[in-house]
């Protein structure tokens, strides 16, 4: 894993053990007899830092995420946001590409439990560009849809890069898979990119939270009404 945050109390050695055993043999390297030998810890102590097995592998995750989100560069708030979506993309792959192990432990599929905390970051910092896009009138669908499926092909180009051997690895396939998710969900031009009610729609929705002039009930009526009206573009 890049970027590990190692220090002198047992839960900052714990964590380093950890994400060195997962990054040398995966996910089934990691056990609680070989991390607290790795870290100089009983197994007591990892029980109490981290309550059990997952959620040490859950906060190896979000230590992780966290470095990777530590060295990265704030966009700028004159940047295109399709730009930005752009390079979000591929800083995303890159990741998952350099931290393999750790990728999947994120990416895992939990039904019935809530998603990695890691996840769950991922998520947010998604939706946020997707936002800055509606924001400007260049979204074709609603956001929501947007995200869902930026994530979801996102992650599925990582996954299928990481299973393929490095050195038979397409360079162009993210690209390709990049560049027909956003013909999909924007526009290139800064114009609306659907005319008429749904894509006015879909830019009020997203500048709803800086409308002061509605009380709070107001704004979630208005935001069921332009729901309603974005969701015409399904």
């Amino acid at each position: 894993m890049q970027g590990g945050r190692a220090g002198d109390g047992p839960r900052e050695r714990i964590l380093a053990a950890t994400a060195e055993l997962l990054a040398e043999g995966g996910r089934e390297a990691v056990s609680t007899r070989a991390v607290g030998v790795a870290a100089g810890v009983q197994a007591p102590t990892i029980y109490r830092l981290f309550g059990d097995k997952r959620g040490l592998l859950d906060a190896v995750a979000a230590e992780g995420f966290a470095a990777y989100l530590d060295a990265k560069a704030d966009p700028r708030p004159d940047a295109d946001p399709v730009d930005d979506l752009r390079a979000g993309w591929d800083e995303h792959v890159e990741f998952g590409l350099a931290n393999p192990a750790l990728y999947m432990l994120m990416c895992e599929p939990r039904p019935g439990t809530a998603p990695a905390p890691a996840a769950v970051a991922g998520i947010e910092i998604l939706s946020a560009r997707i936002r800055r896009i509606a924001e400007a009138g260049r979204l074709r669908v609603a956001e929501e849809r947007a995200v869902r499926l930026v994530h979801a092909a996102g992650s599925g180009t990582t996954i299928a890069l990481i299973a393929m051997p490095e050195d038979g690895r397409d360079p162009g396939l993210s690209a390709m898979a990049r560049e027909a998710v956003i013909a999909a969900i924007a526009t290139g031009a800064p114009a609306p990119a659907t005319p008429g009610p749904v894509g006015a729609a879909i830019a009020l929705r997203a500048a709803l939270p800086q409308v002061a002039a509605l009380t709070e009930p107001e704004r979630g009526l208005m935001r069921e009404w332009l729901d309603r009206i974005a969701d015409r573009s399904r």
